[in-house]
């Protein structure tokens, strides 16, 4: 069968892709080599942070906020996928990504409120507070269990008539093929499959798209503790020590990650076990910030990958060599919350009906890693 278009790729850019042009009207082949929330997808894992701050980047707060109207109408009734918890930033005293985001939700009308040290303190004894000094508190945002959204965007999908196939692809002479021999005939196709991006166009992404080894933790609280579950404390983020936590969801305890990134890591042969090191940096961390859960047991470990360009900037562009050729990415670390803006951008642009972004050219990726988005 010939389509409209073919996506290759089924995590959240590319199964909201699928989507978004599916109820343009367009015929949609969704293709992934391992399936939707695959244990080695930078989409899979139980949960991802939704937040509308941004420092100054007041182009990812518009998405965000577009996306989580869109996740849901998604979810509608029919899934239970978003914990509203709420993001609260930890801030020192001179903070410019804090500062910076305070400005920009004041400036897009976005629910917040600025807290004081005392009422950090007050509402969330949890924490031991340190150099912390304010905060900024997002009662609306909080998380979106990613592995089954993933799976109902792409189930959703298919409802409304995107075919779906599991296959691998390769590049053989100019033609895009499954790995049985299949070629895959459709008049444009987007390529959004995160970290294999640059397997796939060694030459032209190799150099530009950064995939690396991130580690997650779970720890087990304590038993009948309330603390640290949703509705009580919230999802919070550290970025001046590079950290962020969500509260026990689901019974799967406290989720802690370190945000600096990590070695280079291949997502098809990469072994997913944490390290002694990872182990530790959290703990230390643990004890400074969360004291009562310094020796908690460690009940899941998650090795995963970021996939990011050199500034931490979504990659969304034509190939420079295929005409019909579209390259979506660079979205890992930051990017799961965007999904259905993403996918939504990708269709207009496909359909030629979306002005595009400057700063998701191919062009503006850099050869050097020097992250400017968190």
């Amino acid at each position: 069968m010939f389509y409209d278009v073919a996506v290759v790729g089924a995590g959240v850019f590319g199964a909201w892709t699928a989507y978004k042009l599916r109820q343009a009207g367009a015929s949609v082949l969704l293709l992934d080599a391992y399936g939707p929330g695959n244990s080695r997808a930078s989409s899979g894992g139980e949960s991802r942070m939704i937040r509308m701050g941004y420092g100054p980047d007041e182009i990812y707060s518009r998405m965000a906020q577009r996306s989580l109207v869109l996740w849901q109408e998604l979810f509608g009734e029919r899934y239970r996928l978003f914990v509203k918890t709420g993001i609260l930033w930890l801030a020192h005293e001179r903070d410019p990504y804090c500062e910076a985001t305070v400005a920009t939700l004041g400036r897009l009308d976005m629910n917040h409120e600025k807290l004081d040290r005392d009422e950090i303190a007050r509402r969330y004894p949890q924490l031991a507070l340190g150099a912390v000094t304010w905060g900024i508190i997002e009662p609306d945002s909080g998380v979106l269990l990613a592995r089954r959204a993933v799976q109902a965007v792409g189930a959703e999908a298919r409802a409304i008539g995107v075919e779906y196939r599991e296959a691998a692809i390769a590049l053989v002479d100019g033609a895009i093929r499954t790995t049985s021999g299949d070629e895959i005939g459709a008049d444009r196709f987007v390529f959004a499959c995160g970290p294999w991006l640059p397997k796939l166009f060694p030459e032209l992404l190799g150099e530009r798209i950064y995939v690396t080894r991130q580690e997650v933790l779970f720890l087990g609280v304590p038993p009948g503790d309330e603390r640290f579950n949703a509705g009580v404390m919230p999802c919070w983020i550290d970025f001046n020590d590079l950290v962020y936590a969500l509260p026990n969801i689901e019974g799967r305890g406290f989720k802690i990650a370190i945000d600096a990134h990590g070695p280079e890591f291949d997502p098809d042969t990469g072994q997913r076990m944490v390290t002694e090191s990872g182990l530790a940096a959290a703990r230390e961390y643990l004890a400074v910030r969360v004291p009562s859960l310094a020796g908690a047991p460690i009940t899941e470990t998650r090795v995963c990958q970021y996939e990011n360009t050199s500034n931490g900037d979504f990659l969304i562009d034509r190939h420079p060599g295929f005409e019909n050729v579209w390259l979506v990415g660079g979205g890992s670390g930051h990017g799961f919350k965007h999904g259905p803006a993403v996918g939504e951008y990708v269709a207009q642009m496909l359909l030629a009906s979306g002005t595009p972004e400057p700063r998701f050219s191919l062009a503006t990726k850099e050869r050097v890693q020097e992250r400017k988005v968190f």
